[in-house]
């Protein structure tokens, strides 16, 4: 792995994490830093076999995954840019946002997080991987949970609500 990317890449998302989250009190930024680090490491441990062997059976499903990621992750982007009225960054918002893909998961951009990780991890599912892969799930909870929290006391009863009416990342499942 090349040591000059990975440290440039990593000063990148701790920027990225300071000015869209921290910055703003948002916490959720910190653990959420954890999802896009293992996301990274993998693009840059698996890179090399992003073609390789293209009809097995771990690189059609790693298709398959990445693909899903597509649809959560653009539309939960512009629907919180259109619709939640944001305060500074696009996730800082005033709003409520509770249509389209939010009207069935409550995190979409996670759900995208989610997916784009073991996509990319089942590029070239080695142990190592894996681990990350599963770095990225648990990131990613907890990313949530923290973000929950602080929906609880921006929207209050309306959040809860809004949890009782949604799955976290797929709808009707989980």
């Amino acid at each position: 792995m090349n040591t000059p990317i990975l440290a440039l890449g990593t000063i990148l998302i701790i920027v990225f994490s300071w000015f869209f989250s921290i910055k703003y009190k948002r916490y959720h930024g910190i653990v959420r830093f954890f999802s896009f680090e293992s996301i990274f490491i993998l693009t840059l441990l698996n890179y090399r076999h992003w073609f390789a062997e293209p009809f097995s059976v771990h690189q059609i499903i790693s298709w398959i995954v990445l693909s899903a990621a597509i649809f959560p992750g653009i539309s939960g982007y512009f629907l919180l840019k259109r619709k939640g009225k944001s305060e500074g960054g696009f996730e800082n918002t005033s709003v409520l946002v509770k249509t389209g893909v939010y009207k069935h998961i409550r995190h979409p951009l996670y759900c995208s997080l989610l997916l784009l990780g073991t996509g990319v991890m089942f590029k070239f599912p080695g142990s190592l991987q894996i681990i990350l892969g599963v770095v990225n799930l648990t990131a990613i909870f907890f990313t949530a949970l923290i973000e929950e929290m602080e929906m609880i006391s921006r929207f209050g009863s309306a959040y809860k609500e809004y949890m009782k009416e949604t799955k976290m990342f797929i709808p009707f499942i989980i």
